[in-house]
Protein backbone atom coordinates (compact mmCIF):
# COMPACT_ATOMS: atom_id res chain seq x y z
CA UNK A 1 0.00 0.00 0.00
CA UNK A 2 0.77 3.28 -0.28
CA UNK A 3 3.29 5.31 2.27
CA UNK A 4 1.41 7.90 2.46
CA UNK A 5 -2.17 6.18 2.93
CA UNK A 6 -4.64 6.34 6.10
CA UNK A 7 -3.29 5.85 9.20
CA UNK A 8 -5.09 2.18 9.40
CA UNK A 9 -2.53 1.32 12.71
CA UNK A 10 -4.78 4.48 14.20
CA UNK A 11 -8.15 2.87 12.87
CA UNK A 12 -7.64 -0.83 14.29
CA UNK A 13 -7.02 1.43 17.72
CA UNK A 14 -10.51 3.65 17.07
CA UNK A 15 -11.99 0.39 15.98
CA UNK A 16 -10.71 -1.66 19.34
CA UNK A 17 -12.00 1.45 21.64
CA UNK A 18 -15.36 2.20 20.56
CA UNK A 19 -16.09 -1.95 20.72
CA UNK A 20 -16.73 -3.11 24.40
CA UNK A 21 -18.99 -6.07 24.23
CA UNK A 22 -19.95 -5.90 27.86
CA UNK A 23 -21.23 -2.27 27.02
CA UNK A 24 -24.35 -1.22 25.59
CA UNK A 25 -23.21 0.06 21.42
CA UNK A 26 -23.34 3.97 21.53
CA UNK A 27 -24.13 6.34 18.43
CA UNK A 28 -20.93 7.36 16.56
CA UNK A 29 -20.30 11.53 16.97
CA UNK A 30 -20.23 13.42 13.52
CA UNK A 31 -16.19 13.91 13.37
CA UNK A 32 -15.98 10.02 14.50
CA UNK A 33 -18.05 9.62 11.54
CA UNK A 34 -16.78 11.49 8.81
CA UNK A 35 -13.22 10.33 10.12
CA UNK A 36 -14.45 7.10 9.64
CA UNK A 37 -15.91 7.46 5.96
CA UNK A 38 -13.04 9.50 5.10
CA UNK A 39 -10.59 6.83 5.86
CA UNK A 40 -12.22 3.59 3.95
CA UNK A 41 -12.60 5.77 0.89
CA UNK A 42 -8.60 6.71 0.93
CA UNK A 43 -8.32 3.26 1.26
CA UNK A 44 -10.30 2.28 -1.33
CA UNK A 45 -9.15 4.62 -3.91
CA UNK A 46 -5.77 3.14 -3.04
CA UNK A 47 -6.72 -0.14 -3.26
CA UNK A 48 -7.74 0.60 -7.17
CA UNK A 49 -4.99 2.37 -7.69
CA UNK A 50 -2.83 -0.55 -6.57
CA UNK A 51 -4.79 -2.42 -8.94
CA UNK A 52 -3.79 -0.56 -12.24
CA UNK A 53 -0.44 -0.72 -10.97
CA UNK A 54 -0.17 -4.24 -11.28
CA UNK A 55 -2.35 -4.63 -14.57
CA UNK A 56 0.17 -2.33 -15.94
CA UNK A 57 3.46 -4.80 -14.90
CA UNK A 58 0.69 -7.70 -16.39
CA UNK A 59 0.76 -6.01 -19.82
CA UNK A 60 3.90 -6.02 -20.46
CA UNK A 61 6.08 -8.52 -22.21
CA UNK A 62 7.78 -10.84 -20.96
CA UNK A 63 11.00 -9.70 -22.28
CA UNK A 64 10.75 -6.17 -21.06
CA UNK A 65 10.12 -7.31 -17.40
CA UNK A 66 13.30 -9.69 -17.84
CA UNK A 67 15.21 -6.51 -19.08
CA UNK A 68 13.78 -4.69 -16.20
CA UNK A 69 15.12 -6.86 -13.49
CA UNK A 70 11.54 -8.16 -12.53
CA UNK A 71 12.12 -11.91 -11.67
CA UNK A 72 9.12 -14.69 -11.63
CA UNK A 73 9.47 -14.51 -7.67
CA UNK A 74 8.55 -10.68 -7.88
CA UNK A 75 5.53 -11.58 -10.14
CA UNK A 76 4.65 -14.39 -7.77
CA UNK A 77 4.42 -11.51 -5.01
CA UNK A 78 2.28 -9.45 -6.93
CA UNK A 79 -0.44 -12.20 -7.48
CA UNK A 80 0.02 -12.60 -4.17
CA UNK A 81 -0.88 -8.58 -3.36
CA UNK A 82 -3.58 -8.95 -6.16
CA UNK A 83 -5.43 -11.81 -4.83
CA UNK A 84 -5.70 -9.76 -1.33
CA UNK A 85 -7.18 -7.51 -3.27
CA UNK A 86 -9.94 -9.13 -4.81
CA UNK A 87 -11.16 -11.07 -1.80
CA UNK A 88 -13.47 -8.09 -2.16
CA UNK A 89 -16.74 -8.79 -4.57
CA UNK A 90 -16.37 -5.60 -5.52
CA UNK A 91 -12.43 -5.49 -6.65
CA UNK A 92 -12.85 -8.52 -8.54
CA UNK A 93 -15.71 -7.10 -10.25
CA UNK A 94 -13.40 -3.83 -11.20
CA UNK A 95 -10.76 -5.95 -12.66
CA UNK A 96 -12.09 -6.67 -16.02
CA UNK A 97 -13.36 -3.03 -16.06
CA UNK A 98 -9.38 -1.41 -15.46
CA UNK A 99 -8.26 -3.61 -17.82
CA UNK A 100 -6.92 -6.69 -16.05
CA UNK A 101 -8.63 -9.45 -15.84
CA UNK A 102 -7.38 -10.77 -19.44
CA UNK A 103 -3.39 -10.17 -18.63
CA UNK A 104 -4.31 -11.94 -15.53
CA UNK A 105 -5.79 -14.80 -17.88
CA UNK A 106 -2.51 -14.30 -20.28
CA UNK A 107 -0.46 -15.61 -17.11
CA UNK A 108 -2.11 -19.38 -17.12
CA UNK A 109 0.29 -19.41 -20.38
CA UNK A 110 3.67 -17.98 -18.70
CA UNK A 111 6.49 -19.73 -19.06
CA UNK A 112 7.34 -20.03 -15.45
CA UNK A 113 5.44 -22.89 -13.80
CA UNK A 114 5.03 -20.72 -10.33
CA UNK A 115 3.43 -17.99 -12.10
CA UNK A 116 0.85 -20.61 -13.91
CA UNK A 117 -0.05 -21.69 -10.56
CA UNK A 118 -0.47 -18.51 -9.25
CA UNK A 119 -2.51 -16.86 -11.77
CA UNK A 120 -4.83 -19.83 -11.52
CA UNK A 121 -5.10 -19.11 -7.72
CA UNK A 122 -6.45 -15.41 -8.25
CA UNK A 123 -8.67 -16.39 -11.00
CA UNK A 124 -10.08 -18.84 -8.11
CA UNK A 125 -10.43 -16.06 -6.13
CA UNK A 126 -12.07 -13.70 -8.22
CA UNK A 127 -14.72 -16.03 -9.46
CA UNK A 128 -15.44 -18.04 -6.10
CA UNK A 129 -19.34 -16.99 -5.21
CA UNK A 130 -19.16 -14.52 -8.48
CA UNK A 131 -21.59 -15.02 -10.97
CA UNK A 132 -20.54 -12.00 -12.65
CA UNK A 133 -17.28 -12.64 -12.46
CA UNK A 134 -17.66 -16.10 -13.64
CA UNK A 135 -19.43 -14.51 -16.97
CA UNK A 136 -16.50 -12.24 -17.55
CA UNK A 137 -13.72 -14.93 -17.08
CA UNK A 138 -16.35 -16.94 -19.26
CA UNK A 139 -16.41 -14.16 -21.97
CA UNK A 140 -12.91 -13.78 -22.36
CA UNK A 141 -12.18 -17.58 -22.94
CA UNK A 142 -10.52 -17.99 -19.70
CA UNK A 143 -11.82 -21.47 -19.66
CA UNK A 144 -9.76 -22.49 -22.46
CA UNK A 145 -6.37 -22.33 -21.12
CA UNK A 146 -7.82 -23.35 -17.62
CA UNK A 147 -8.58 -26.75 -19.32
CA UNK A 148 -5.22 -27.27 -21.53
CA UNK A 149 -3.20 -26.99 -17.89
CA UNK A 150 -5.45 -28.91 -15.85
CA UNK A 151 -5.25 -31.86 -18.72
CA UNK A 152 -1.40 -31.32 -20.04
CA UNK A 153 0.47 -29.44 -17.82
CA UNK A 154 4.20 -31.24 -17.16
CA UNK A 155 3.55 -29.69 -13.54
CA UNK A 156 1.18 -31.05 -11.28
CA UNK A 157 1.07 -27.76 -9.00
CA UNK A 158 -0.14 -26.39 -12.06
CA UNK A 159 -2.71 -28.78 -12.89
CA UNK A 160 -4.47 -28.73 -9.30
CA UNK A 161 -4.66 -25.27 -9.16
CA UNK A 162 -6.28 -25.43 -12.92
CA UNK A 163 -8.56 -27.74 -11.46
CA UNK A 164 -9.68 -25.58 -8.83
CA UNK A 165 -10.06 -22.58 -10.62
CA UNK A 166 -12.54 -24.56 -13.43
CA UNK A 167 -14.33 -25.51 -10.22
CA UNK A 168 -15.06 -22.21 -8.79
CA UNK A 169 -15.75 -21.31 -12.51
CA UNK A 170 -18.46 -23.63 -13.16
CA UNK A 171 -19.74 -24.10 -9.63
CA UNK A 172 -23.84 -23.02 -10.44
CA UNK A 173 -22.29 -21.53 -14.08
CA UNK A 174 -24.86 -23.50 -16.39
CA UNK A 175 -22.51 -22.15 -19.40
CA UNK A 176 -19.67 -23.34 -17.75
CA UNK A 177 -20.53 -26.93 -16.97
CA UNK A 178 -21.91 -27.01 -20.34
CA UNK A 179 -18.73 -26.02 -21.94
CA UNK A 180 -16.87 -28.29 -19.34
CA UNK A 181 -18.41 -31.48 -20.74
CA UNK A 182 -17.95 -30.63 -24.45
CA UNK A 183 -14.41 -30.24 -23.53
CA UNK A 184 -14.54 -33.93 -22.50
CA UNK A 185 -13.73 -32.57 -19.00
CA UNK A 186 -15.16 -35.66 -17.82
CA UNK A 187 -12.69 -37.96 -19.24
CA UNK A 188 -9.89 -35.49 -17.62
CA UNK A 189 -11.46 -36.05 -14.46
CA UNK A 190 -11.07 -40.05 -14.68
CA UNK A 191 -7.38 -39.55 -15.69
CA UNK A 192 -7.25 -37.41 -12.80
CA UNK A 193 -8.00 -39.92 -10.49
CA UNK A 194 -5.03 -42.09 -11.62
CA UNK A 195 -2.94 -39.68 -9.66
CA UNK A 196 -0.15 -39.73 -7.41
CA UNK A 197 -0.96 -36.67 -6.23
CA UNK A 198 -3.58 -37.14 -3.28
CA UNK A 199 -4.59 -33.44 -3.56
CA UNK A 200 -4.78 -33.81 -7.24
CA UNK A 201 -6.97 -36.77 -6.60
CA UNK A 202 -8.81 -34.98 -4.02
CA UNK A 203 -10.10 -31.75 -6.08
CA UNK A 204 -11.09 -34.15 -8.61
CA UNK A 205 -13.29 -36.61 -7.03
CA UNK A 206 -15.03 -33.42 -5.00
CA UNK A 207 -15.87 -31.61 -8.05
CA UNK A 208 -17.17 -34.90 -9.35
CA UNK A 209 -19.82 -35.35 -6.80
CA UNK A 210 -20.36 -31.78 -7.29
CA UNK A 211 -21.48 -32.31 -10.93
CA UNK A 212 -23.06 -35.67 -10.21
CA UNK A 213 -25.24 -33.91 -7.67
CA UNK A 214 -26.58 -31.06 -9.55
CA UNK A 215 -26.51 -33.18 -12.72
CA UNK A 216 -28.58 -36.50 -11.80
CA UNK A 217 -28.27 -37.40 -15.87
CA UNK A 218 -24.62 -37.02 -15.88
CA UNK A 219 -24.54 -39.88 -13.64
CA UNK A 220 -25.04 -42.68 -16.62
CA UNK A 221 -21.88 -40.97 -18.45
CA UNK A 222 -20.06 -41.67 -15.27
CA UNK A 223 -21.02 -44.71 -14.40
CA UNK A 224 -20.16 -45.71 -18.96
CA UNK A 225 -16.73 -44.06 -18.72
CA UNK A 226 -15.75 -46.99 -15.65
CA UNK A 227 -15.91 -44.04 -12.49
CA UNK A 228 -17.30 -46.70 -10.09
CA UNK A 229 -14.66 -49.13 -10.19
CA UNK A 230 -11.93 -46.40 -9.76
CA UNK A 231 -13.90 -44.49 -7.43
CA UNK A 232 -14.45 -48.34 -5.26
CA UNK A 233 -10.63 -48.40 -5.22
CA UNK A 234 -10.39 -45.35 -3.77
CA UNK A 235 -12.87 -46.02 -1.27
CA UNK A 236 -9.78 -47.94 0.62
CA UNK A 237 -7.61 -45.43 0.19
CA UNK A 238 -5.22 -44.01 3.18
CA UNK A 239 -6.11 -40.90 2.82
CA UNK A 240 -9.74 -39.79 4.41
CA UNK A 241 -10.79 -36.99 2.30
CA UNK A 242 -10.65 -39.38 -0.08
CA UNK A 243 -12.15 -42.04 0.85
CA UNK A 244 -15.00 -39.51 1.88
CA UNK A 245 -15.07 -37.86 -1.40
CA UNK A 246 -15.25 -41.43 -3.50
CA UNK A 247 -18.07 -42.78 -0.71
CA UNK A 248 -19.85 -39.37 -1.53
CA UNK A 249 -19.28 -39.98 -5.59
CA UNK A 250 -20.49 -43.38 -5.19
CA UNK A 251 -23.56 -42.77 -3.02
CA UNK A 252 -24.65 -40.24 -5.67
CA UNK A 253 -24.55 -42.89 -8.35
CA UNK A 254 -25.87 -45.57 -6.37
CA UNK A 255 -29.07 -43.33 -5.75
CA UNK A 256 -29.58 -42.12 -9.23
CA UNK A 257 -32.42 -43.45 -10.98
CA UNK A 258 -32.78 -41.87 -13.88
CA UNK A 259 -31.36 -44.47 -16.03
CA UNK A 260 -33.09 -47.31 -14.47
CA UNK A 261 -34.90 -48.75 -11.11
CA UNK A 262 -31.57 -50.25 -9.32
CA UNK A 263 -29.23 -46.90 -9.80
CA UNK A 264 -25.86 -46.66 -11.51
CA UNK A 265 -24.26 -49.08 -9.07
CA UNK A 266 -26.29 -52.18 -9.86
CA UNK A 267 -23.79 -53.76 -11.71
CA UNK A 268 -21.05 -53.09 -8.94
CA UNK A 269 -23.34 -53.81 -6.02
CA UNK A 270 -21.92 -57.39 -5.14
CA UNK A 271 -18.29 -56.31 -5.55
CA UNK A 272 -19.16 -53.02 -3.33
CA UNK A 273 -20.06 -55.07 -0.47
CA UNK A 274 -16.80 -56.83 0.47
CA UNK A 275 -15.09 -53.17 0.61
CA UNK A 276 -17.81 -51.63 2.31
CA UNK A 277 -17.22 -54.82 5.19
CA UNK A 278 -13.39 -53.70 5.06
CA UNK A 279 -14.09 -50.08 6.27
CA UNK A 280 -16.76 -51.12 9.13
CA UNK A 281 -13.92 -53.50 10.05
CA UNK A 282 -11.29 -50.49 10.02
CA UNK A 283 -13.99 -48.16 11.69
CA UNK A 284 -14.65 -50.72 14.52
CA UNK A 285 -10.72 -50.86 15.22
CA UNK A 286 -10.20 -47.01 15.44
CA UNK A 287 -9.55 -44.69 18.83
CA UNK A 288 -12.15 -42.24 19.86
CA UNK A 289 -10.21 -39.64 18.21
CA UNK A 290 -10.12 -41.73 14.93
CA UNK A 291 -13.93 -41.77 15.17
CA UNK A 292 -14.46 -38.06 15.72
CA UNK A 293 -12.12 -37.76 12.38
CA UNK A 294 -14.19 -40.27 10.59
CA UNK A 295 -17.58 -38.58 11.00
CA UNK A 296 -18.41 -38.16 7.69
CA UNK A 297 -17.29 -41.04 6.31
CA UNK A 298 -19.00 -43.27 8.61
CA UNK A 299 -21.82 -41.80 7.77
CA UNK A 300 -20.89 -41.99 3.88
CA UNK A 301 -20.77 -45.89 4.31
CA UNK A 302 -23.80 -46.28 6.44
CA UNK A 303 -25.53 -44.44 4.02
CA UNK A 304 -24.12 -45.94 0.88
CA UNK A 305 -24.80 -49.35 2.23
CA UNK A 306 -28.65 -48.59 2.52
CA UNK A 307 -28.99 -47.50 -1.13
CA UNK A 308 -27.01 -50.57 -2.51
CA UNK A 309 -28.77 -53.46 0.12
CA UNK A 310 -31.70 -51.75 1.41
CA UNK A 311 -30.55 -52.27 5.01
CA UNK A 312 -28.65 -50.82 7.49
CA UNK A 313 -25.19 -51.28 7.68
CA UNK A 314 -23.60 -53.18 10.68
CA UNK A 315 -22.29 -49.60 12.19
CA UNK A 316 -25.90 -49.27 13.58
CA UNK A 317 -25.68 -52.06 15.51
CA UNK A 318 -22.08 -51.55 16.93
CA UNK A 319 -23.36 -47.80 17.55
CA UNK A 320 -20.62 -46.35 15.42
CA UNK A 321 -22.90 -43.83 13.58
CA UNK A 322 -22.59 -40.35 14.93
CA UNK A 323 -26.44 -39.81 15.64
CA UNK A 324 -29.55 -41.63 15.24
CA UNK A 325 -30.69 -40.29 12.61
CA UNK A 326 -27.16 -40.90 10.65
CA UNK A 327 -29.11 -42.79 8.04
CA UNK A 328 -31.65 -40.47 6.75
CA UNK A 329 -29.55 -37.27 5.95
CA UNK A 330 -26.23 -38.09 3.89
CA UNK A 331 -23.52 -35.87 4.96
CA UNK A 332 -22.54 -32.63 2.59
CA UNK A 333 -19.39 -33.82 2.06
CA UNK A 334 -18.92 -31.77 -1.73
CA UNK A 335 -19.76 -28.26 -0.17
CA UNK A 336 -16.88 -28.24 2.59
CA UNK A 337 -14.52 -28.42 -0.35
CA UNK A 338 -16.29 -25.95 -2.64
CA UNK A 339 -16.59 -23.52 0.25
CA UNK A 340 -14.69 -20.44 -0.82
CA UNK A 341 -12.87 -19.83 2.09
CA UNK A 342 -11.62 -16.25 1.06
CA UNK A 343 -14.91 -15.04 0.24
CA UNK A 344 -17.93 -17.56 1.60
CA UNK A 345 -18.90 -14.65 4.26
CA UNK A 346 -18.60 -12.03 1.81
CA UNK A 347 -21.46 -13.29 -0.84
CA UNK A 348 -23.80 -10.07 -0.73
CA UNK A 349 -23.47 -6.94 -1.71
CA UNK A 350 -22.80 -4.83 1.28
CA UNK A 351 -19.79 -7.76 2.51
CA UNK A 352 -15.83 -6.11 2.24
CA UNK A 353 -12.94 -7.98 3.31
CA UNK A 354 -11.52 -6.32 6.46
CA UNK A 355 -8.10 -4.90 5.58
CA UNK A 356 -4.81 -6.46 7.20
CA UNK A 357 -3.03 -4.58 9.68
CA UNK A 358 0.52 -6.05 8.55
CA UNK A 359 2.19 -3.53 6.22
CA UNK A 360 3.50 -5.61 3.03
CA UNK A 361 6.16 -4.07 0.75
CA UNK A 362 4.96 -3.42 -2.25
CA UNK A 363 6.71 -5.74 -5.36
CA UNK A 364 9.33 -4.26 -8.04
CA UNK A 365 7.16 -2.39 -10.43
CA UNK A 366 8.32 -0.90 -13.75
CA UNK A 367 8.33 2.71 -14.21
CA UNK A 368 5.43 3.13 -16.34
CA UNK A 369 3.90 6.23 -15.14
CA UNK A 370 0.35 5.59 -12.94
CA UNK A 371 -2.91 7.41 -14.26
CA UNK A 372 -3.90 10.63 -12.69
CA UNK A 373 -5.39 10.80 -9.31
CA UNK A 374 -8.83 12.42 -10.97
CA UNK A 375 -8.78 9.55 -13.62
CA UNK A 376 -8.52 6.70 -11.04
CA UNK A 377 -11.51 8.24 -8.59
CA UNK A 378 -13.68 8.52 -11.92
CA UNK A 379 -12.65 4.92 -12.61
CA UNK A 380 -13.21 3.96 -9.30
CA UNK A 381 -16.46 5.37 -8.95
CA UNK A 382 -17.72 3.95 -12.74
CA UNK A 383 -16.92 0.29 -11.36
CA UNK A 384 -18.93 -2.36 -11.78
CA UNK A 385 -20.39 -4.03 -8.69
CA UNK A 386 -22.19 -7.45 -8.67
CA UNK A 387 -22.40 -8.78 -5.56
CA UNK A 388 -23.12 -12.86 -6.68
CA UNK A 389 -25.30 -15.08 -5.35
CA UNK A 390 -24.74 -16.73 -2.11
CA UNK A 391 -23.19 -20.16 -2.60
CA UNK A 392 -25.31 -23.34 -1.08
CA UNK A 393 -21.73 -24.26 0.53
CA UNK A 394 -16.75 -22.86 -1.31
Amino acid sequence: MAKDGPNWDGLLKWSLAHSDATRPSRNLSEDDRKWFMEAMQAQMIDVIKRMKEITLVMQAPEEVLEAQGVTANDIKDMLDELQEHVESIDNANDLHSIGGLVPLLNYLKNSDAGIRAKAAEVVTTIVQNNPRSQQLVMEASGLQPLLFNFTSDPDINVRTTALSAISSLIRHNKPGITAFRLANGYAALRDALGSESVRFQRKALNLIQYLLHENHSDCAVVSQLGFPRIMMHLASNEDLEVREAALGGLLELARDRTGGTDGNLSGEAEKLKPILRDRIEGISLMSPEDLEAAKEERQLVDSLWAACYNEPSSLLEKGLLPGEDATSIPPDVASKHFEPPLRAWAANEAAGRQPSTEKKESPLLLGFGPPSEHALVQSNSGGEADAGDQNTST
